[in-house]
């Protein structure tokens, strides 16, 4: 509530005295105004955004408990990379970074290493740069040339392993999706791996279709590799999705360190670690995975104290919030949290199937999104659908897939911790009135440029 000493005259509100003032966009302001002011316009300016809960396009956690909120207010102006000063904050990032190994199935929690990032983008590039530098050292002390690295990875993947390839000046050697098949084919990987390779790429839980690359399989393969030709080379698990689903709904599943290949694995704490954004977590199965010269020591902020980030400065925050839920949560909790998104996008699953207008593409729920296409032959298709439902206030991004499937046009529903099952009633009916209103319109085509995968990008 605003104090009396910040209103410019009495209890005025602010919309009968600056609302109809442009606001400053490209000039730093010559004055300023009253803090209740400043908060009103910027709040209800960005009301014009979508609400975050309605966001299903978004994996990123829209909903924490009041006392996670409370514990993140209170840590937000702490600066997590100042070791020296707080070294309670520190010492939960490495609580933290145990507890994942001992989660993912580490064979050593005592010689694991990890480190928080602000997001799995920047845990993956942390990951492959390590694996590059191990590569060439390995190479260099084998007396063999080290030049031309390459990275192996599918399509299905983030756009950051090409960002990796393209700024680390490292071969990528993309494989495209099989007309029918959506995640990576262990054939298709094998006979795309040489000396040269750093590593490959696998994912737990893709943003395409919530499918999961077959990471067992690879694993044996790059295992049968490294007997037959002395390639050791190591198996990255981008589990940004899937790292906090699989151990709690599918614990039998081998995708983790339980496997001889799989070198490092990232996953988001702001997705199904049911964090805000942003944290990531980067952990490697052994500290031998990571080389000392990436590891640098500062001393200028009051001691000498390691740092393996492309970041330094960064909140304390979410870094305690996820510490929060581990403690809060438990095994039991996490596994109890996951139950009921996985029951939810299982329901939104029959509902969808059932209506025969929909074929769903991933009725085998690894992790709690729902992904489905038309069938038959309607006068309109994936993208007007989705518009429709923009007008009920629904984020659902509408997309093709990657070459060689780009033929496959495709709807997707993230279920998060925030669903209930009255939320998802209600979306199917929406989704079946849009597809009621659209019959018989004749809509024309959706044009190629909505179709760019730049366009999809910017949209989901």
């Amino acid at each position: 509530m605003a104090q009396p000493s910040d209103r410019a005259a009495g209890d005025t509100p602010a919309s009968a005295r600056v609302f109809a003032q442009p606001l400053p966009t490209d000039r730093f302001p010559e004055g300023g105004m009253t803090a209740r002011d400043a908060y009103e316009l910027i709040h209800l300016g960005l009301k014009i955004d979508g609400q975050p809960s309605m966001n299903l396009a978004s994996f990123v956690t829209t909903w924490m408990e009041p006392e996670a909120e409370e514990l993140i207010h209170e840590q937000i102006r702490t600066n997590h990379i100042d070791h020296e000063e707080y070294p309670a904050a520190q010492r939960i990032e490495e609580w933290c970074v145990a507890m994942l190994a001992d989660l993912w199935n580490a064979p050593s929690v005592d010689r694991t290493v990890g480190v928080a990032t602000v997001g799995s983008s920047e845990a993956i590039m942390l990951g492959l740069l390590a694996h590059k530098f191990r590569w060439r050292a390995a190479r260099e002390a084998a007396g063999a040339a080290a030049q031309r690295p390459n990275i192996v990875f599918g399509a299905e993947t983030h756009i950051v392993w090409d960002k990796f390839a393209r700024y680390f000046d490292v071969e990528p050697r993309k494989i495209p999706m099989r007309a029918d098949h959506y995640v990576l084919h262990p054939d298709d990987v094998v006979e795309r791996v040489d000396e040269h390779t750093i590593a490959v790429g696998a994912v737990l839980g893709t943003t395409y279709i919530g499918e999961s690359d077959p990471i067992r399989e690879l694993n044996d393969q790059l295992a049968r590799l490294k007997d037959e030709k002395g390639w050791d080379v190591p198996l990255h698990v981008d589990a940004a999705s899937g790292g906090f689903v699989a151990p709690f709904a599918h614990p039998d599943e081998l995708w983790d360190f339980r496997l001889a290949q799989v070198a490092s694995i990232n996953a988001s704490g702001h997705k199904y670690g049911l964090v805000y954004p942003g944290i990531g977590w980067l952990v490697f199965r052994d500290r031998d995975f990571l080389p000392e010269d990436l590891v640098f020591s500062v001393n200028y902020l009051g001691a000498a104290q390691p740092t393996y980030t492309f970041n330094f400065s960064r909140g304390s925050a979410m870094v305690q919030a996820q510490y929060y839920n581990f403690i809060r949560l438990g095994r039991s909790g996490y596994a109890a949290v996951v139950q009921n998104m996985l029951a939810n996008a299982r329901h939104l699953n029959e509902l969808i199937a059932g209506s025969g207008r929909f074929e769903v593409l991933n009725p085998g729920l690894m992790e709690p999104v729902v992904t489905f296409r038309l069938t038959g032959e309607p006068d309109f298709d994936a993208f007007h659908i989705s518009d429709k439902l923009r007008e009920h206030g629904w984020i659902v991004p509408a997309y093709t897939l990657p070459p060689n499937a780009q033929h496959v046009e495709l709807l997707r529903v993230v279920v998060r911790n925030d669903m209930s099952r009255m939320k998802v009633d209600a979306l199917f009916g929406h989704l079946m009135a849009a597809c009621d209103q659209l019959a018989g319109q004749g809509m024309p085509p959706t044009p190629p440029a909505r179709r760019t995968p730049e366009d999809q990008r910017r949209r989901c």
